[in-house]
């Protein structure tokens, strides 16, 4: 493994920002640095030339060295992940000639001053507090790195066997997978077995799990709605698309696509001719492509990457529309329990009744917002609207202590944009189609994606909780528009 010192990794005010959430943790700490460091794993190696034009690529030819005195943290991708910065970095090299590069990784190294040493025990819960543990780890030695270019072999497909006690069997693969079942989910799995008459595989497990996941609720959708004690005749979804079956008109496309379609009136639009390769405009309906959705669960985690990935879903979901649409305008909004912000409680606020796991309510709205904003903005659609509120209520009869508010948050990521009439319903896919597949690999929900959907795998939705690299996901949908007359847009 090649290791290569980089450019400053964050802002002045980044770090100040840090250096004062440090400080709380350890008042010791008297500064803090922070330099990108490069990771290369290679063939083979590289001629003088090549590590010259390697040099020029990282800009490390040009990187101040970091602080010899200090303690440090070393924050890379999690073991076993790739990045969105390390796929396009790679694919880079590759085209400047560097064919004996296998994999470039990109880390970030904090050296810590502080007023008396730190042990590892300070370093462990400094290290909390500069990392998102979904999507990243600490090292505290840079020989350390080479864990990123270890690779395992595939593992064989395993089944749980449910035996006499399919419950606790269940159980048990919860715990070693990490598949976060709830109970009724484990009785609703143990009984699908045992009507199908066999054991689950992990695959399908996992499968399950991702179906069900945290900010992906649609199982309840289609789900029995009772109201004091009385079974609706419709469920929850069929109430939501009640208002569309009473009144479809204006209505092209609902419930049935990555968005919803209405019909817009008809003015000049400039498009561009696939065929006289150039700019001219066409008087045609502007319909209106719509979405909202929400990102909950990873905001909660891990604020501002959480809500920035949810505007970037969001996003690709209206260019995913139809044979393929153009995101125009977004909006987010946030819901959260109180923010207690200091020196500024408020009487009705109360104390704070929270998982330790997830970020404070104050911590969502000072992070959250610009998340969402950074993904609108560097794809380059604009977030202009949006809401924010907060809540909390104490319930007479509930538990001493249980208090009922948004303590995991709302986080709605929307917008609007508009498709061309011909490309509101997608085109028949015939059989021996080929399909292209735009992206790296995918990961599992809320911890990465594939390029063509948030920016790439362990992002950072640059980033965190999914690749947040806005730049490259616009890249991906300008592939997907830019295509001759009758190729079909595939999702």
């Amino acid at each position: 493994m090649l290791l290569l010192p980089g450019a400053p990794a964050l802002s002045r005010f980044r770090l100040e920002k840090i250096l004062a959430a440090l400080r709380l943790l350890d008042p010791r700490i008297d500064a803090l640095t922070a330099h990108f460091h490069h990771f290369v794993d290679l063939e083979r190696e590289l001629s003088v030339a090549e590590s010259r034009v390697l040099a020029r690529l990282l800009e490390s030819d040009l990187a101040a060295p970091p602080p010899a005195q200090g303690s440090r943290l070393l924050v890379t991708p999690r073991p076993g992940t790739i990045s969105p910065w390390s796929s396009k970095a790679t694919d880079i090299a590759h085209v400047c000639g560097l064919g004996a590069v296998r994999r470039i990784e990109r880390g970030t190294l904090f050296t810590l001053s502080a007023s008396a040493a730190l042990d590892r025990a300070a370093l462990v819960l400094l290290g909390a507090a500069v990392h998102d543990r979904m999507t990243e780890a600490v090292c505290f030695e840079l020989a350390h790195a080479a864990r990123l270019f270890v690779n395992e072999s595939p593992r064989p497909l395993t089944r749980t066997e449910l035996g006499g006690d399919g419950a606790a069997a269940l159980r048990a693969a919860d715990s070693r997978l990490g598949l976060a079942l709830s109970a009724d989910e484990i009785d609703y799995l143990v009984a699908a077995y045992r009507e199908l008459e066999r054991d689950p595989t992990d695959v399908e497990l996992m499968m399950f799990a991702q179906a069900n996941s945290e900010h992906c609720r649609h199982k309840i959708f289609n789900a029995d709605w009772i109201i004091d004690g009385r079974v609706e005749p419709k469920t929850l979804f069929a109430m939501i698309r009640n208002t569309h079956a009473k009144h479809p008109a204006g209505v092209l496309s609902a419930y049935r696509d990555n968005a919803a379609v209405i019909e817009g009136s008809v003015a000049e639009r400039l498009i561009a001719d696939p065929l006289g390769r150039g700019y001219r405009y066409s008087e045609e309906p502007i319909d209106i492509v719509m979405k909202v959705e929400t990102h909950n669960h990873p905001t909660a985690i891990s604020p501002f990457p959480g809500a920035a990935t949810g505007s970037g879903g969001e996003i690709r979901d209206e260019g995913a529309t139809g044979r393929g649409a153009k995101p125009k305008a977004g909006l987010t909004g946030f819901t959260v329990s109180n923010l207690r912000i200091p020196g500024f409680v408020q009487p009705w606020e109360g104390p704070e009744a929270k998982s330790p796991r997830i970020a404070t309510p104050l911590e969502i709205m000072l992070e959250g917002p610009l998340g969402a904003a950074a993904f609108n903005n560097e794809f380059g659609r604009p977030g202009i609207v949006g809401y924010f509120r907060t809540f909390e209520q104490r319930v007479a009869g509930d538990p001493v202590g249980v208090t009922r508010g948004y303590h995991k948050p709302i986080m709605l990521a929307g917008g609007l944009g508009n498709v061309r009439r011909q490309h509101v319903e997608k085109a028949q896919v015939p059989a021996g189609a080929k399909l292209i597949v735009l992206g790296g690999p995918a990961m599992l929900i809320g911890l990465g994606g594939g390029g063509c959907a948030r920016g790439g795998v362990c992002t950072g939705y640059g980033g965190r909780v999914s690749g947040v690299f806005p730049r490259l996901y616009r890249t991906r949908q300008h592939q997907v528009r830019h295509r001759e007359p009758g190729q079909a847009r595939l999702r």
